[in-house]
């Protein structure tokens, strides 16, 4: 019986990585506290998240599209704008028309030079159509082609879906490869 309770004594406990000694006596491993508390972090940062997907999800996603079509119906089209214009100097010609929010001239990615028009948008819809009066005025000695900011419909304008190319699959039709002839 003796010999039991040696054989008892004598295994040896075993040993999870990570954890020292001192863990018996109540203390935690420093690194050990701070990956528990980065996970919890992350727990909470994904309850926030699906919180906000449920949101989202209870608004039908027609937030973001609401919002630019209010942009749309305070914004103009302003064409034949000199290559040379700055937004400051588009905001002087429009100014009279109400308070403007924001001036974008368009420019080539590449070149970085204007494309020649620009869009308008100002802070009340009713300054619009007092900017569209503006239509065939002259600026910089070109005249300026001003009409409401047109709304690009999604679907709309791609005809039929042909677009391959001409003749494709027209000549030798159904006569299929016939292979190398050497005549």
């Amino acid at each position: 019986m003796a010999d039991d309770a040696d054989q008892e004594e004598a295994a040896p406990e075993p040993v999870i990585e990570g954890l020292t000694e001192d863990a018996g006596d109540g203390e935690e491993d420093p690194e050990l506290e701070d990956m528990k508390r980065r996970v919890q972090e992350m727990e909470e940062e994904a309850n926030k998240l699906k919180a906000m997907q449920q949101d989202l999800a209870a608004d039908g996603g027609e937030g973001e599209e609401k919002k630019a079509s209010e942009t749309d119906e305070k914004s103009i089209y302003v064409g034949q704008v000199d290559y040379e214009a700055t937004p400051e100097e588009l905001q002087a010609h429009f100014a009279n028309c109400g308070t403007i929010n924001r001036v974008t001239i368009l420019c080539d990615k590449f070149t970085g030079r204007s494309k020649g028009f620009a869009y308008v948008e100002f802070e009340d819809s009713a300054a619009v159509p007092a900017a569209i009066l503006l239509d065939n005025s002259i600026f910089k000695g070109r005249q300026l082609k001003v009409s409401a900011k047109r709304v690009n419909v999604r679907g709309k304008g791609k005809g039929k879906g042909r677009g391959r190319g001409r003749g494709r699959g027209r000549g030798r039709r159904g006569k299929g490869y016939k292979g190398y002839r050497g005549w």
